[in-house]
C-alpha cells in the first residue's frame, strides 16, 4: 500500500535517530512509519479510544491526552520534532497550540485543509450554503472544523509570530492539480508547513 502524499513528504522532514511528538497521531501510522524507516522514537499523543487501540497493536508509544489542555507535561525541548496532521483547524486556540509545538520541539510541522481552495469558494458562491466535498465532509453543524483557515492566513500567523517557515509543499488533487503551485491559495487542498522559531537551512 503506498504511503498519503503528505505523509511521505513529513518522512523526508524528519531527520534520521530523532524524537518525535505526534499530536493527534490517529492509528499510529505516521509514528510506525517513521519508526521503521528512520528510526524515529517519540510517543504519539491521541484521545479515541479505537486510534489509541490502534496505537497499541503497532507497537507506537502512545499517551492518551486531550490537546486542548495544552502540553504542561513536556519540557521544553524535549523533542526534535512536534507534528500536527489535519488537526490544527480543530483545535480551540491553535496560535497557542503552536506556540507549544514550539516549545516542547525545536521545529514543528503541521498539515491543515486549505478553506480557500476553489471548490470551497465556489460552492459558497454558487449555493450560498457551506461546502460539503471530499475536502470538506461535513455539515457546518457537525464539522470538527472550528476554524477555518487558508495558506495566507496561516502565513500572516507565521509572521505575526516571527515563526520561520523552512518548508511549505502544497498537495492537491484532480486536473487543475498542476496549478497549485503557481496559485497555492486558489487551488491547493492541503498544506504542509515545516517551522521553527530560529532559522535554518531548508531540508529541501
Amino acid at each position: 500500500m503506498s504511503m498519503r502524499v503528505d505523509l511521505s513528504i513529513i518522512q523526508d522532514w524528519v531527520a534520521t535517530n530523532s524524537r518525535v511528538l505526534d499530536l493527534g497521531c490517529g492509528d499510529g501510522t505516521l509514528m510506525a512509519t517513521l519508526r521503521d524507516n528512520k528510526n524515529v522514537g517519540g510517543y504519539g499523543l491521541e484521545i479515541g479510544a479505537d486510534e489509541i487501540t490502534a496505537c497499541i497493536a503497532k507497537q507506537v508509544n502512545v499517551i492518551e491526552q486531550n490537546l486542548d489542555d495544552g502540553l504542561s507535561n513536556f519540557s521544553d525541548n524535549s523533542f526534535d520534532t512536534v507534528i500536527m496532521t489535519q488537526a490544527l483547524q480543530a483545535m480551540r486556540f491553535p496560535h497557542l497550540v503552536l506556540d507549544e509545538m514550539l516549545r516542547v520541539g525545536q521545529e514543528c510541522i503541521v498539515t491543515f485543509p486549505n478553506f480557500g481552495h476553489w471548490k470551497a469558494r465556489w460552492h459558497l458562491a454558487l449555493n450560498g450554503r457551506m461546502p460539503v466535498s471530499d475536502l470538506l465532509p461535513y455539515e457546518w453543524y457537525d464539522t470538527p472544523n472550528i476554524h477555518f483557515c487558508t495558506f495566507n492566513d496561516f502565513e500572516v500567523l507565521c509572521r505575526e509570530k516571527n515563526i520561520h517557515i523552512l518548508n511549505r509543499q502544497v498537495v492537491a488533487e484532480g486536473h487543475l492539480s498542476v496549478l497549485k503551485d503557481l496559485r497555492p491559495n486558489l487551488f491547493g487542498e492541503t498544506a504542509l508547513y515545516h517551522l521553527s522559531l530560529e532559522p535554518k537551512e531548508s531540508s529541501q
